[in-house]
């Protein structure tokens, strides 16, 4: 099971990290190039432990659903989403913040396991992982840039 692991470092409060991270209006806004809406369960506002939300999306120039749920929530440190339904055999996405020296840390550990046995494995080592990789990496840079802008130049190290 193919695992990544993105650490971010944010001027920023953990708070407000948190909060970005589990905002369906800010996830759609930070993936808009995939085309990615929130279609059914929570679909607008901060997403809260057992809540599900449904995601359609454009990947591989497929639209396609995946159903992810809340699944672990400590407000500000930690979240879990897992998939429910979709593309993924599974797949489980830890967020993981520590507020150190005025800075967060934010860090994304995502494993995922591809359907149709060897060629999914065969597909996570050609492409899936460093496309997935790609797609939190973008998704991370985007809430960085956004949360910095909320804190005031003179709350900043």
């Amino acid at each position: 099971m193919p695992i990544i692991e993105i650490k971010t470092i944010i001027k920023a409060d953990i708070k407000t990290c948190f909060d970005l991270s589990r905002n369906i209006d800010f996830h759609q806004h930070s993936l808009e190039h995939s085309n990615e809406k929130a279609i059914a369960g929570k679909t607008s506002g901060l997403i809260e432990l057992g809540e599900s939300v449904t995601w359609e999306a454009t990947h591989f120039g497929v639209k396609q659903k995946l159903t992810s749920k809340i699944t672990a929530f400590e407000r500000p440190y930690y979240f879990v989403d897992e998939m429910t339904s979709g593309a993924f055999k599974s797949f489980k996405h830890e967020h993981i913040f520590k507020y150190e020296e005025g800075k967060t840390l934010m860090v994304d550990k995502f494993q995922f396991e591809s359907p149709f046995g060897i060629f999914g494995k065969l597909a996570n080592i050609l492409f899936l992982k460093r496309y997935m990789k790609n797609l939190l990496t973008t998704r991370n840079e985007y809430l960085k840039i956004k949360a910095e802008e909320i804190i005031p130049l003179e709350h900043r190290n």
